[in-house]
């Protein structure tokens, strides 16, 4: 692999870091302000603003390698511009049409989707002109292993009928949000993988009822978290993704590039914490000396470097081998990325926390938020322990 940037990659990487230095990090304090008065439902008068910028800069759907709709990168040059958005993981990848669950969704609908769906859901998502969100896990089971889920979707004559509760529903409670992807069975005899489906299901179809909005650590997100009952709930047969008992098959294929796109955005808050810490370091002084003076607080430095450069070789290493070999023959790696990357941007946030002592368990930086949203990656798209599973499988099997 050769690990140069092209002159594409490069490119936007310069264009990406003018438009955060310009725009997003001054925005974020304005964001905070009106989502106080606003709440997390209204997209933010700044936000919307920004998003016309990213647009009018050609900062727009980065993530999608389709030269018609997207940037037309690859998953190795997306990489480092996701990591550049995670930086400002509040703003910047919504900012640019780069934020999940869209991107996942987009790509669903790009892939799977028929020229209808696509001209209905697809080209409003592109266009920012709506949002979405993904209802797979459900509260009453362990949704790391989806051949648990519950949530019926039984055919009656030309409609599905959908039946169950799904938590996590990220963007579910936005006031923009007009479409969700819903997983389901559709056959309970099947074979596990055979057993599920997808179906698109319009947010204002009677049946469906956001319960709540499920906090993280105490924050409300953008959008929220939408816990969803789906009760007698009917859509059109014409809603169906691909085809029944597609829907394992379609969430492999969505959930490999969406986990190097949040794996990338973690090494990005590793990256802001980090300069955070030094400066924090540089500037504090304790019992007569600085900060950066104490050999506790140098290796902690010292070490953070490490740790991140160590974790981004391994992502892009993955984005390589998603590119050149494929989805499937990069599982191992996907499964190393998705615990490696969220460890590595908690450790450093721990340690940039710390040094910044009460203030970094205050809103008056953004480690403690980042904290927050990096803890749930822990979790999210599979917990660690199943990842770590996956690995030690493929592994075992290999000797």
């Amino acid at each position: 692999m050769d690990f140069a940037h092209g002159p594409r990659s490069l490119e936007y990487q310069e264009k990406l870091r003018s438009f955060m230095d310009e725009f997003v990090y001054p925005a974020e304090p304005v964001h905070e302000a009106q989502t106080a008065e606003f709440g997390p439902i209204e997209a933010t008068p700044i936000l919307r603003q920004l998003k016309q910028e990213a647009r009018q800069r050609g900062l727009w759907n980065l993530f999608l390698p389709d030269d018609e709709h997207g940037a037309g990168l690859a998953n190795v040059e997306y990489a480092p511009l996701a990591e550049i958005m995670g930086r400002s993981i509040e703003l910047a990848p919504e900012a640019t049409n780069c934020s999940a669950p869209d991107t996942g969704n987009m790509e669903v609908l790009h892939d799977f989707g028929t020229p209808e769906q696509q001209e209905r859901w697809l080209l409003p998502l592109l266009d920012g002109e709506i949002r979405s969100c993904f209802s797979m896990t459900e509260p009453g089971v362990a949704s790391s292993d989806p051949r648990n889920l519950e949530t019926q979707i039984r055919r009656d004559g030309d409609e599905y009928v959908i039946n169950g509760r799904k938590w996590w529903s990220t963007g579910a409670l936005s006031a923009d949000c007009k479409i969700a992807i819903v997983m389901g069975v559709t056959d309970p005899d099947a074979p596990p993988k055979q057993r599920y489906s997808m179906v698109l299901v319009p947010m204002d179809t009677p049946g469906v009822e956001i319960v709540r909005d499920l906090p993280v650590f105490g924050y409300h997100e953008r959008g929220g978290h939408g816990e969803i009952d789906y009760t007698d709930v009917r859509v059109p047969v014409s809603n169906i993704i691909s085809g029944e008992g597609d829907g394992y098959m379609i969430a492999q294929a969505r959930l490999g590039p969406g986990r190097i796109h949040h794996c990338m955005r973690s090494i990005g808050m590793a990256e802001r914490a980090f300069d955070l810490m030094v400066a924090r370091a540089k500037s504090r002084t304790t019992f007569g000396t600085r900060l950066s003076d104490n050999r506790l607080i140098q290796e902690w430095i010292a070490e953070a470097r490490w740790r991140i450069d160590q974790a981004r070789l391994l992502v892009l290493y993955t984005a390589w081998m998603l590119d050149t070999q494929g989805n499937r023959a990069a599982r191992r790696e996907i499964s190393a990325i998705k615990v490696v990357a969220p460890r590595t941007a908690l450790w450093v946030l721990d340690k940039a926390i710390q040094t910044h002592g009460g203030a970094g368990v205050t809103e008056d930086t953004p480690l403690a938020k980042m904290w927050a949203m990096a803890r749930t990656l822990r979790i999210a798209d599979g917990p660690d322990e199943v990842h770590n599973m996956v690995l030690a499988w493929r592994e075992i099997g290999r000797s």
